[in-house]
């Protein structure tokens, strides 16, 4: 019996990683082929996500969707969670799509495991281990194979993909360690909901819902319906879903599925070219996530403990 239960665990992390990887490859589709805005996506994305997720919280009876309006030092945490956190991981990857590739936008938001290894060593003012230093190695070594192809002299992605793309990681980050007590309080769905909700309101100020510029077909209102509901919800709760079988640290091992995924389809779906270099590069990465993955259970507790601290 726990068996399978652990096979149902592993089942459900793979498929929500594999629909954020296609989540990925499609909204590529839409901005490259069907000219739609990142900035529109995003809104659209956040605010029927965040609704459609704290409707669901109420319906269940979750009572901490309004209580967590109750204090003041929630309010500050949930709105710095939702603009720096929640919009910031989601514009700044949408934009690396666009101005790249689905595939090395993702392989690029996947350095967020590396940036938050050195930010807890400063943080806990503690000499990283040998792993980690190798780690942190692997992962700037695979980021220059996959932006210069080896070549020194050129550029294998445009800088705008580039910024975007870095940018995206320390937003994911942020995304990781900020909210950490939040969660621990009120509940996954409780607080991103709201931070979906409120990045996407706030972020309709600069864009507006309503003015959509974009070519609409069926292909593309698919799409869209896609990257809303399998590639927002659905994969996110096959993620937390997931947690109720299998531990935290083997659920993040599988989130290599997302990159990989989003780098083969690009490749057969919308002619991506990578090059040998720049899948030893995309290889690089992956270990470096497994690496830092495959924490024992008792460490990764401690470093959980300590991403809690932080935001206390």
């Amino acid at each position: 019996m726990k068996d399978s239960l652990r096979v149902k665990g592993i089942f459900l992390v793979m498929l929500g990683t594999l629909l954020w990887g296609i989540s990925g490859v499609v909204a590529q589709y839409l901005f490259q082929s069907k000219n739609f805005a990142p900035e529109w996506l995003v809104v659209i994305r956040m605010i029927f996500s965040g609704a459609i997720i704290l409707t669901f919280s109420l319906i269940k009876g979750d009572k901490s969707v309004f209580e967590i309006w109750s204090k003041k030092e929630n309010i500050i945490k949930i709105l710095i969670f939702s603009i720096l956190g929640m919009l910031g991981v989601q514009y700044s990857y949408f934009a690396a799509i666009h101005h790249g590739n689905a595939a090395t936008a993702t392989i690029l938001q996947y350095l967020s495991p590396v940036i938050i290894t050195i930010y807890l060593a400063f943080y806990n003012k503690k000499l990283p281990t040998l792993k980690q230093v190798a780690c942190v190695f692997m992962a700037i070594l695979g980021t220059f194979l996959i932006i210069t192809k080896g070549n020194l002299n050129s550029l294998a992605i445009s800088k705008p993909a580039i910024f975007w793309g870095v940018l995206s990681a320390f937003a994911c980050a942020i995304y990781t360690l900020q909210p950490s007590s939040l969660l621990k309080k009120y509940g996954s769905l409780c607080v991103v909901g709201w931070g979906m909700l409120i990045g996407g309101i706030a972020f309709s100020f600069v864009q507006s819902p309503f003015n959509c510029v974009g070519s609409w077909s069926f292909e593309s209102f698919l799409a869209i319906i896609f990257v809303v509901l399998f590639g927002t919800l659905i994969a996110f709760y096959c993620y937390l879903e997931s947690l109720k079988y299998i531990e935290p640290y083997e659920a993040s091992v599988f989130t290599c599925i997302e990159p990989l995924s989003a780098s083969i389809l690009s490749i057969v779906f919308l002619n991506v070219t990578f090059s040998l270099i720049q899948w030893i590069g995309a290889l690089c990465i992956i270990i470096t996530i497994s690496m830092l993955s495959l924490t024992k259970k008792g460490d990764s507790s401690v470093d959980k403990q300590k991403n809690e601290d932080i935001t206390n």
